[in-house]
């Protein structure tokens, strides 16, 4: 008894089933057959209109298959899915069965939010999908969207674009392998190698993978980001962009290529303001100038560009390292200016230039602006050079003065005049068996000597005064450093990676700190706000899709 009630309640249930999925005609002109040319198909003629289950169908003519419930509809048809899509087209087929719709020839659809016009269209009713293979446009009241293959999710208002795709609109050019986009929103989320362009200044951001809002014009990228400004180029690994405040933030392998002054920023976090023409990096950041056949970086804790192209004020502050193939160095502060072309460094300044070492109270450097080369040097109060012997350790050859002016021919440190209270003192070895052999020193007023090689080849002497050769038993030894001397080779960067090593000791305090913690305090205090607003920004976004 138990098996017949389920099997008649299986057979009602299919019963019902199939007749809940039949195709009906509401109005037609003409109804007719022909089995020769149509087997099995009713032909109706004229006004033709047709419903299943809250949809219907619009046509000149169609024909329908009611064994397989299959409805062909020709000319002028239109497919009404209650208030939410009409769609138009010449010619359509659907199959009550699967609830599937095709298509094809000058085919549009509506709904509230967008148009979608195509050559060819699949309308999947039960997932309410649509989908185009052969290239469609679709328009909202911000955007046109272009792609060769698409995809649109009508409950969830979502449009998936991908091969060639364009998102257009008067400010802006999107161009996209593939990407998501909601009608409803505006929001895009781009899953493939993709490009903004502004139209208005040719600006560009690319990136692999990413968000953009087309209404605030602001984006967030995650792979391989890149933006195109007129004089620099960022690249990260993540970039959050604010085009309409001139707005970057960038993190993690930060590269910033200054194209007009041949320079370049490294940093693991920056901030960018295009208004304000000013580049902010922090965590490894190092600013690379590139010179013919060297480069030179330069590393700090923080790093500071502003201003144009050719006034642009670079400074880097706290521990300050310098390295280039034949020229090292290390301050606390730098700034450098690029409309004179003058660097200075600030506390403890320090060079090394091949196997000599240069202190002073401050140290500037002269870069050629034509010819984007070194020029000169200046070391300015209690200058002091010193080479440790390379055979004798213990000694070094040491000159000192009030200044000391140095010339740079290829970018290599050539000649040196020291000006004001000139003193040297040289430990002479036999070329042969490398011995000491004597001890010279020698006071002048000014003192000139050329290098080669980084070494000391001819020295000149100005109002000489007093000079002495000593055999070396016979030279003082409480006389073998000059006052003031201090060798300090240990902190020397012999490789680019040196200038990121912070060091263990810190200097003696001098009287520049309190001015050096009052820049400190407000740089910090900058960065603290500017990370503020972006957090509060990035809190606004949706950005579900990326993960």
């Amino acid at each position: 008894m138990k098996k017949l009630f389920l099997l008649a309640f299986i057979l009602f249930s299919v019963v019902s089933f199939s007749q809940t999925k039949k195709i009906k005609i509401l109005s037609t002109e003409l109804s007719t057959a022909d089995e020769s040319k149509y087997p099995g198909a009713t032909l109706l003629i004229g006004k033709v209109k047709m419903s299943h289950e809250g949809a219907t169908l619009d046509c000149q003519r169609a024909l329908l298959y009611k064994d397989k419930n299959l409805f062909k509809a020709i000319g002028e048809v239109v497919i009404e899915q209650g208030d939410t899509i009409i769609q138009y087209s010449d010619f359509a087929t659907y199959d009550g069965n699967t609830k599937k719709a095709k298509s094809w020839g000058n085919v549009e659809i509506n709904d509230k939010e967008m148009t979608l016009k195509t050559d060819t269209l699949h309308f999947d009713r039960i997932n309410q999908v649509l989908y185009y293979p052969n290239g469609g446009t679709i328009r909202d009241t911000k955007n046109t969207l272009k792609s060769v293959k698409g995809t649109y999710l009508l409950r969830d208002k979502k449009f998936t674009a991908q091969s060639k795709v364009t998102v257009v609109n008067p400010e802006n050019h999107l161009e996209s392998d593939h990407l998501d986009y909601y009608t409803n929103t505006q929001l895009a989320y781009l899953y493939g190698p993709s490009t903004i362009t502004n139209l208005k200044d040719s600006t560009k951001v690319y990136s692999e993978r990413g968000f953009y809002d087309t209404n605030t014009d602001i984006s967030y990228f995650v792979k391989n980001a890149k933006l195109f400004l007129k004089e620099r180029t960022v690249s990260a690994d993540s970039l959050y962009y604010d085009k309409r405040n001139g707005f970057a933030s960038a993190t993690n392998n930060i590269k910033v290529v200054d194209t007009v002054q041949n320079m370049v920023a490294k940093g693991n976090y920056a901030e960018l303001y295009e208004q304000k023409d000013s580049l902010f990096i922090i965590d490894r950041a190092v600013a690379i100038s590139v010179f013919e056949k060297d480069s030179m970086h330069v590393a700090g804790d923080k790093i500071l560009l502003t201003g144009k192209p050719e006034k642009r004020i670079a400074r880097i502050f706290n521990n300050v390292k310098i390295f280039k193939s034949d020229l090292q160095g290390k301050c606390d502060s730098i700034h450098t200016s690029q409309e004179t072309g003058l660097t200075r460094m600030f506390k403890r300044p320090i060079l090394w230039s091949k196997n000599s070492q240069i202190t002073g109270d401050s140290i500037q450097l002269l870069t050629n602006k034509e010819t984007n080369k070194l020029d000169s040097l200046k070391v300015l109060q209690n200058a002091f050079m010193i080479q440790q012997d390379s055979i004798h350790k213990e000694n070094f050859n040491q000159i000192k003065g009030r200044n000391i002016y140095g010339k740079f021919e290829n970018d290599e440190l050539r000649t040196m005049m020291v000006i004001g209270n000139a003193e040297s003192l040289y430990f002479n070895n036999n070329d042969e068996t490398h011995k000491l052999e004597t001890i010279t020193k020698e006071i002048a007023s000014d003192i000139e000597f050329i290098l080669e090689d980084g070494q000391i080849a001819q020295t000149k002497y100005f109002k000489k005064s007093e000079g002495t050769t000593y055999p070396p038993s016979e030279f003082p030894s409480e006389e073998h450093k000059f006052k003031g001397f201090l060798w300090r080779g240990d902190e020397q960067p012999l490789t680019v990676e040196d200038i990121f090593v912070k060091d263990t000791t810190s200097a003696p305090p001098t009287r520049e700190k309190k001015e050096l913690d009052v820049v400190k305090e407000a740089k910090e205090n900058f960065l603290k706000e500017s990370s503020k607003k972006e957090t509060k920004k990035r809190k606004k976004l949706n950005l579900k899709e990326l993960k």
